[in-house]
């Protein structure tokens, strides 16, 4: 949990203080790329890390990937400017890349079934948590010290769960010889951070970028492959995505994290810019999701037993399109609460959907193999995160080069909170109209999650059992 806090704590509370970071270092231009960054890494290793788990255990991985986080964090705290910044973020998603699967898959190894979805459930409430105390400890930070304790604060949190784990994990790890596919995680790891550079790129500089980082994405997939082929151990078993219940479970997460991010990134637009409300008022709306979503993991867990993981999880795909349908229907004269309970819906059905689809994944394997399958959903989940806010971004900006919201001065302005400005009117209606296409995008996706979901198989219980 102190692991997995620091992770959590990091987004909310960088994403706070920001604004007066970018403010101080300059170089606005690369202000998404302080987040990108962070994101890039942590999806292209996570893969890599849940294989070296299996291979070298998960108390050296762990250990190693809080090193590499901490590492990252003080060097944020010491950078000179945003390119800096952007590097030094991009080590703590590399640690964060080890950490987050691999302390899921501790979970799996020290508890039975019937005791592991409640403790994940514990981990998801540390999401919760951070989510509320994150953005009042970085407004604190920033007001009462150096905007520099937003990345030192993880100092001591990293500490200490390093200290728990070396004291406290003990695990047997095979001295066989090991074959580390090292050349496989290069070209894997190269793969998909230009596969993500081309999703955050599109439509920037005339494409130029997108397309480049396309191009050696096939590059490195083809090669990857290839090398995955001969490998005598590879750092990706493709058996593994064979089996039904990973695949259609990981297929289930991939579009249950574009829909979420759908809602995480547009809807505190709407309530601010569209709605008129303060930006408290926008972050209690997307708080409610995040707190309905350790509530709910909690609940599912207690029931496994009693009704199975593949209900529960369908339970959680279905809530996903109810929470929607409150967005597509949502207008700017609505009390906020409508948006909030949107949210709340919403949490209570990725609660549900994520407790139950790591459960059911680590139920399908055995101890070689529960490292890669559980970084597998997570990578899954992570991808579908960054494909969500590309294909929504895409549809929100081609709405709004249409002309008629008016110019993109004018609904700068407004998301600047200027609403008295000129032309204000016809902005907020324009900006009104392409959110609502892209929470028709999030209700789809859901619709999409929720069908998939019918495609999961029944995994037996309390017992391992490789499901095919």
């Amino acid at each position: 949990m102190a692991a997995s806090f620091m992770i959590a704590i990091e987004a909310t509370i960088v994403s706070t203080a920001m604004p007066q970071i970018a403010g101080q270092l300059g170089d606005l231009q690369y202000y998404a790329w302080v987040f990108s960054s962070f994101l890039l890494a942590q999806t292209a290793t996570t893969v890599v890390f849940g294989k070296l788990a299996d291979l070298y255990g998960r108390r050296s991985v762990l250990l190693v990937g809080i090193g590499i986080f901490l590492v990252g964090s003080i060097l944020c705290g010491f950078a000179w400017s945003m390119p800096a910044l952007i590097a030094f973020r991009l080590i703590q998603g590399l640690g964060a890349g080890a950490i987050q699967p691999v302390s899921i898959t501790v979970i799996g190894d020290l508890y039975a079934a019937h005791e592991r979805g409640k403790v994940q459930g514990w981990l998801a409430s540390v999401w919760g948590v951070s989510s509320v105390i994150g953005p009042l400890t970085g407004g604190l930070i920033i007001q009462h010290v150096s905007w520099a304790w937003v990345f030192w604060i993880n100092v001591p949190i990293g500490i200490a769960a390093a200290a728990g784990f070396f004291f406290y994990l003990r695990e047997t790890v095979s001295t066989r010889e090991r074959n580390v596919d090292v050349a496989g995680a290069v070209l894997f790891t190269i793969a998909i951070a230009a596969l993500m550079v081309a999703l955050t790129e599109a439509g920037a500089d005339g494409g130029r970028t997108a397309l480049v980082a396309g191009i050696v994405c096939v590059v490195a997939a083809i090669l990857f492959l290839l090398q995955e082929r001969r490998a005598r151990d590879p750092m990706i078993a493709f058996s593994l995505w064979t089996h039904r219940a990973i695949a259609a479970t990981n297929a289930v997460t991939l579009f249950s994290g574009m829909a979420v991010i759908g809602l995480t990134t547009f809807l505190p637009m709407y309530v601010q810019a569209v709605m008129g409300r303060s930006p408290l008022v926008a972050g209690f709306m997307l708080t409610a999701m995040v707190l309905g979503w350790p509530i709910a993991a909690t609940l599912g867990a207690r029931n496994f037993v009693r009704f199975g993981l593949r209900p529960i999880l369908i339970v959680g795909a279905a809530l996903l399109p109810v929470g929607a349908v409150f967005f597509v229907f949502l207008s700017p004269t609505m009390s906020p609460l409508v948006a909030g309970f949107g949210s709340l819906v919403m949490g209570f059905g990725m609660g549900f959907l994520s407790t139950a689809a790591i459960v059911l994944i680590q139920e399908s394997v055995g101890w070689d193999q529960r490292g890669a399958a559980t970084a597998s959903n997570l990578f899954a989940r992570n991808l579908g995160s960054t494909l969500g806010a590309t294909v929504l971004g895409t549809v929100l900006n081609i709405s709004l080069a249409d002309g008629q919201a008016g110019s993109l001065q004018q609904i700068q302005q407004l998301l600047h909170g200027q609403g008295l400005a000129a032309g204000a009117v016809a902005a907020r209606a324009g900006l009104a109209t392409g959110l609502h296409l892209t929470f028709w995008g999030v209700f789809v996706i859901a619709v999409v999650t929720l069908a998939l979901s019918f495609l999961v198989p029944r995994v037996p219980f309390g017992k391992r059992a490789t499901a095919d």
